[in-house]
């Protein structure tokens, strides 16, 4: 079995490659760098450009399923130019995998993509499954929706597509939990907002898995990659700053404070997405369903 992996450098695609090389997989990868193509043993990188059209097509030879995980970061300021980074570094990548499988002879049945809990519009009393079909009117909303769109296309190749809405990820490196500790690790912590907001979280481990499970048993359809406790913000930051021994000592941060400093960017950080894991839980057995548990493994 050999997998194409877009945005295989990046922090859930690292972690994915290397579940499915234990798993005895092939891996092929693209990158728009030259110097990060490597040849190692089932692990081998192509170059690809969306922007000028260029990919390397024999890096679908033997390829069944394609994982289309690139796109840029939303962690950054949302400026006009940025925004529309964030929306086309999804689809005109998306288009161009399109566009290549469509030209290209090749054995590919699935193409699976991530997408994100910010498909679904910020409350703190719904509970959100896949059959949940308005969109966020805001901003992340137009973004999952252009983003799964094009990933139904390939609908059109005859392919079983597969939509990952992934949450608030926790990782030892990199993620939210990283930018959630800094000012802890510092005495400058403190619940967004009223800290009400709901923050569906999964461990790095377990989003991982969630895509190999996908890969491996064929699926189609959405899929929510939360783990199945969802945390406030203030619960969140109350527990990673106790594992760290450190004292919140200051009051919460204002949303408006944070409207100020990160303009429509503060949206990531104050709208509350509560997501079921129940049809997830139907495929995969998740190993951090606790956020405690997480949070040990990732600080402790």
């Amino acid at each position: 079995m050999r997998i194409l992996i877009t945005g295989a450098t990046g922090l859930v695609g690292q972690e994915l490659c290397k579940q499915l090389l234990d798993a005895g997989i092939a891996v092929n990868y693209l990158t728009t760098s030259p110097e990060k193509v490597e040849t190692k043993t089932n692990y081998q990188g192509f170059v690809w450009n969306a922007k000028t059209g260029e990919i390397d097509t024999a890096c679908l030879e033997g390829v069944t399923s394609v994982v289309h995980l690139a796109g840029a970061s939303i962690a950054e300021r949302w400026t006009d130019s940025y925004k529309k980074t964030i929306l086309e570094s999804r689809t005109k990548t998306a288009d161009l995998l399109f566009k290549t499988l469509k030209n290209t002879p090749n054995e590919v049945k699935q193409f699976v993509s991530a997408s994100a809990i910010g498909a679904y519009p910020s409350s703190k009393t719904t509970i959100y499954t896949e059959s949940f079909e308005t969109y966020n009117p805001g901003f992340l909303g137009t973004v999952v929706e252009a983003w799964e769109q094009a990933a139904d296309q390939f609908e059109a190749l005859g392919l079983k597509v597969a939509k990952v809405r992934v949450g608030v990820v926790l990782a030892k490196n990199g993620g939210a939990l990283e930018k959630l500790l800094q000012p802890i690790k510092v005495y400058v912590g403190a619940p967004l907002g009223d800290g009400k907001q709901w923050q569906s979280w999964v461990h790095l481990e377990d989003l991982a898995g969630i895509f190999k499970t996908v890969i491996i048993q064929n699926l189609d359809g959405v899929y929510n990659a939360v783990a199945p406790n969802p945390v406030t913000n203030k619960t969140l930051t109350k527990a990673s700053a106790a594992l760290l021994g450190k004292p919140l000592i200051l009051p919460n941060v204002p949303g408006f404070a944070l409207k100020l400093l990160l303009g429509e960017m503060a949206a990531v950080v104050l709208e509350s997405q509560k997501v079921s894991s129940e049809k997830t839980e139907t495929i995969y057995s998740f190993k951090y369903r606790q956020l405690h548990n997480a949070l040990a493994d990732l600080l402790e």
